[in-house]
């Protein structure tokens, strides 16, 4: 163990953390200070990498690299969003009303393209590996999905069109509850390690 003492403490704050959860009365002061301190390292560490992310582009800008137009549309947003921000602050109506309308149509784009993507994933899918099990299920979910959030499935008439758009309609609930879930075990398997000193990922 090249630093027992980076281990020593990230084991002892993880403990402390830990134990507050069972202990409130006693540690409920000491595991509240411990969390403020990680929001707020958390919040330093997204700071750096946003400016991380418009040096990368910006030297782009500068260089005059391939496709540096798109290196200069994200520094002009992001100066335009946070000088905004600050003076406007990002409580007021306005300054929401414009955030939502440029984000809401991107992500609705992307969802789109994602869908398109999928859709031929699937059928490239069903060329290369042959038909089995595992490529029909996949091409029949996308295609299902697909219509359904067209709209076909739900305007048909009819007590049983209907069951089965309720039906595909909690499909998506029940997988992004799976993906929490595994998202949750995964988190907890890693904190354990990261308690028990296997996993050392502040470089100890």
């Amino acid at each position: 163990m090249k630093s027992p003492f980076s281990t020593a403490i990230a084991i002892a704050f993880g403990l402390v953390v830990l134990a507050g959860y069972f202990l409130q009365p006693l540690l409920q002061n000491l595991m509240d200070v411990l969390l403020g301190w990680a929001v707020i390292l958390a919040a330093v560490a997204g700071l750096v990498g946003i400016l991380n992310l418009v040096i990368v582009h910006w030297n782009k800008v500068r260089t005059g690299q391939k496709n540096y137009f798109y290196s200069m549309v994200t520094v002009l947003a992001f100066i335009f969003t946070i000088v905004v921000g600050i003076f406007l602050k990002p409580s007021n109506a306005q300054f929401t009303q414009v955030v939502t309308s440029i984000m809401l149509p991107v992500e609705a784009s992307l969802m789109a393209l994602l869908a398109v993507t999928l859709a031929y994933a699937s059928i490239r899918l069903l060329r290369q590996r042959g038909v089995n099990l595992l490529s029909i299920s996949f091409a029949i979910s996308a295609l299902a999905f697909i219509l359904l959030n067209l709209g076909f499935i739900s305007a048909a008439d009819g007590p049983l069109m209907n069951d089965i758009a309720l039906a595909l309609n909690r499909l998506p609930v029940a997988g992004a509850r799976g993906i929490l879930l595994g998202v949750a075990l995964g988190s907890l398997t890693a904190g354990l390690r990261i308690l028990i000193g296997t996993d050392r990922p502040y470089g100890g």
